[in-house]
């Protein structure tokens, strides 16, 4: 299973989990399976919030599923559809959240946990 966790510094497994997918300058993907850590740089950072593409943001790379502190409800839908799994973050790192969702204890995001905006501070994480 392949693991994204959207970063500002992509220091593999120490890296600190960024609260908003869309405006991470990177990804860092775990491989279960192999244990193998990539790195992905966020294509598509300078986006119109609301307008992202999270398959562009990947370069196209096939992940199973995402933890991230918080996704814009386009980002969270275009996820789904392609069958793409969505959990909040618990913990500061990409270990401990991995950690967490091995053990079945992150849960999926929804879109009523969306962010709603920047402007009128309805954006339920920061950065």
């Amino acid at each position: 299973m392949k693991i994204c966790f959207p970063t500002e510094h992509a220091t593999g497994v120490n890296s600190a989990v960024f609260n908003h997918f869309g405006s991470a300058p990177s990804f860092v993907v775990i491989d279960t399976d192999t244990n193998e850590v990539g790195v992905i740089n966020n294509r598509d950072i300078h986006h119109v919030h609301g307008a992202c593409n999270p398959m562009n943001a990947l370069s196209g790379a096939k992940v199973d599923a995402i933890v991230v502190g918080g996704i814009g409800a386009g980002a969270l839908s275009k996820l789904n559809q392609l069958g793409i799994s969505v959990y909040k973050a618990m913990a500061p790192t990409v270990a401990e959240n991995l950690s967490l969702l091995k053990r079945d204890s992150l849960p999926v995001l929804t879109l009523q946990q969306c962010c709603g905006g920047h402007s009128d501070g309805g954006c339920a994480h920061h950065n």
